[in-house]
């Protein structure tokens, strides 16, 4: 019974041992911080080249961006205008087409109203009593107001027909210039695209190789800190002892540990990952 006892006892002590062995394993040592890539162990000197040469390449990407600049969104916007502006001349079109028909409408009761008012005074001559005149004059007199309010409703649509027609004319001129505009700007942005297509994928297919060297969880920071920035840099070198990217000041001890590149460091204001200029210049 004690001898089963003792085996139990050594048991969880071997767990335990086995289990803090295992604990030391996942600790990343701020000495070395090394990781295993393809089989081969990379030091943090290898790691942070391994982000600065990262970095200019997408930098490189960024610049070629930058060249097509605003082009792109010049284009979608034209490209709006153009459909924007169709989509007005259509409905002018659609408008002058009603204001025609009303136009035509109120030309038949012009005439149904004159035909009328021929009806009533032919009447007039014989009529039998004053009642039937009075009636028959009323007739007349709101026929005769039917035709005025007509020929009013006439001359309004017919000045609204001409203003709509102005504002067809003038859509149209502006949208062949704003479709002209846009065959000229999709034009020069096929062309800086053409120029730079082959550039950006040979970067792009580099970038992806250097990604595969760094391990994920620091990646993925990588990222996370490059979006971040306005410029772009998630890797900086210090500049006249401050920060290459935000431009603080870094004490001297930390300027120390930068430069023996043992532990990957981050700067305490902007979040960037620092270098020593040397590593940079050596890279570069």
């Amino acid at each position: 019974m004690a001898k089963k006892e003792l085996s139990s006892e050594e048991e969880k002590k071997v767990t335990s041992r086995k289990k803090n062995e295992s604990d030391s394993d996942n600790i990343e040592t701020p000495a070395l911080q090394e990781q295993k890539v393809e089989g081969k162990e990379l030091s943090v000197e290898q790691r942070l080249r391994n982000l600065y040469n990262l970095q200019l390449i997408l930098s490189e990407v960024d610049k070629i961006k930058t060249l097509r600049g605003e082009l792109p969104y010049e284009v979608q916007d034209l490209e709006d205008e153009v459909a924007g502006l169709g989509t007005r001349i259509e409905n002018y079109l659609l408008d002058s087409k009603d204001m025609e028909t009303a136009i035509g409408q109120q030309r038949i009761k012009i005439t149904d109203s004159n035909a009328l008012i021929e009806k009533y005074q032919s009447q007039l001559d014989n009529v039998r009593n004053n009642r039937e005149f009075d009636s028959l004059s009323k007739e007349i007199e709101f026929q005769g107001l039917e035709v005025e309010l007509a020929e009013k409703k006439i001359r309004e649509f017919t000045h609204e027909l001409k203003v709509v027609a102005e504002e067809i004319e003038k859509s149209k001129n502006l949208y062949e210039e704003r479709r002209a505009d846009l065959k000229s700007k999709k034009e020069e942005l096929n062309e800086i695209i053409s120029e730079t297509k082959i550039q950006e994928e040979q970067l792009r297919e580099q970038a992806k190789e250097i990604e595969g060297t760094i391990e994920p969880r620091l990646l993925q920071a990588f990222k996370r800190i490059r979006k971040s920035a306005k410029n772009g840099l998630a890797v900086v070198y210090i500049q006249r002892d401050a920060c290459g990217g935000c431009f603080n000041k870094i004490p001297p001890q930390r300027q120390l540990d930068i430069k023996l590149r043992k532990k990957i460091i981050v700067c305490e204001h902007c979040g960037r990952i620092i270098i020593d200029p040397e590593l940079a210049n050596a890279e570069q």
